[in-house]
């Protein structure tokens, strides 16, 4: 049940959509000196070096981050600025997973809740957030961890939702929790990441979040491949309710550029729209 570790797949292109994402989000809050809580319900170990045998392995990364020069992406600058804060000899050595890009922006009056099932990989979690005052890692199943902390104190905030969906219930689990969540917090941000690899699961996802009742649902879908179950994962998306007004611009310039640049044998693709007006 706990087979998945992140650290076989950090930085690649499923990583680029949603940490771009993560980023804009996140300096989009911080705008505003009124502290916020950020949620991350699927957390990992926080930090991955490339050169480790898990992530050499798979060396995924070769076609995600791998592949981008910062100076063909000037609209992505905080993002390469984030994780280049990671890696001081500008050799890319590691990839910042959505724990420690959050610790990027994150001030002293705003929160972080991290949770992580794996044992070893909370344990890293823990290590490599040890220095931080103002997050708890939790050993805690992700949905029911978030139930308990919603609505937020701090009536600001960020939820990220990103299991591995090696359960199969997951695709159940998330719509259940988002609708669950928006009832309690209904002003909050909330960030859904999902695989393509079977894309009739992805349409019945997407459809049960249309029928909600949510309001003001975008998404914005990166793909290497066609969809072909034979495949595995050929594409990656974010669903995110109450998104930043900054965001759907950014999105629409920058997935067209990333799906010519990171597609294999020319088949890049994106989506980039609204499921539900506000």
């Amino acid at each position: 049940m706990l087979s998945y570790r992140h650290s076989f797949h950090a930085g690649n292109f499923a990583d680029l959509l949603k940490h771009i994402v993560l980023v804009e989000i996140l300096d989009y809050l911080i705008q505003k000196e009124a502290g916020f809580e950020y949620i991350d319900t699927h957390a990992g170990a926080g930090l991955y070096s490339l050169s480790s045998v898990e992530a050499q392995k798979l060396q995924e990364y070769a076609g995600g981050i791998g592949k981008l020069d910062a100076e063909d992406f000037p609209e992505l600058a905080r993002y390469f600025e984030v994780v280049g804060s990671f890696n001081p000899s500008k050799e890319l050595e590691f990839y910042p997973g959505s724990p420690m890009i959050a610790n990027f922006f994150l001030r002293s009056q705003d929160r972080a809740w991290l949770h992580e099932l794996h044992p070893r990989d909370y344990d890293l979690l823990r290590e490599t957030m040890s220095e931080s005052t103002i997050t708890r890692v939790q050993r805690q199943d992700g949905f029911e961890g978030l139930n308990g902390l919603l609505p937020p104190t701090r009536r600001r905030g960020l939820v990220l939702i990103d299991p591995s969906y090696e359960i199969k219930s997951d695709y159940d689990r998330v719509v259940t929790n988002l609708v669950t969540g928006h009832k309690k917090f209904s002003q909050g941000i909330f960030a859904l990441w999902y695989p393509v690899i079977d894309r009739r699961t992805i349409d019945k996802l997407q459809a049960k979040l249309i029928k909600s009742g949510i309001r003001n649902i975008q998404r914005f879908e990166l793909g290497i491949y066609a969809d072909d179950y034979a495949r595995g994962m050929t594409s990656s998306g974010m669903i995110v309710i109450n998104s930043p007004w900054t965001l759907f611009n950014k999105m629409s310039q920058v997935l067209p550029k990333l799906a010519q640049q990171i597609g294999e044998a020319n088949n890049g693709h994106f989506k980039c729209d609204v499921m539900v007006p506000e």
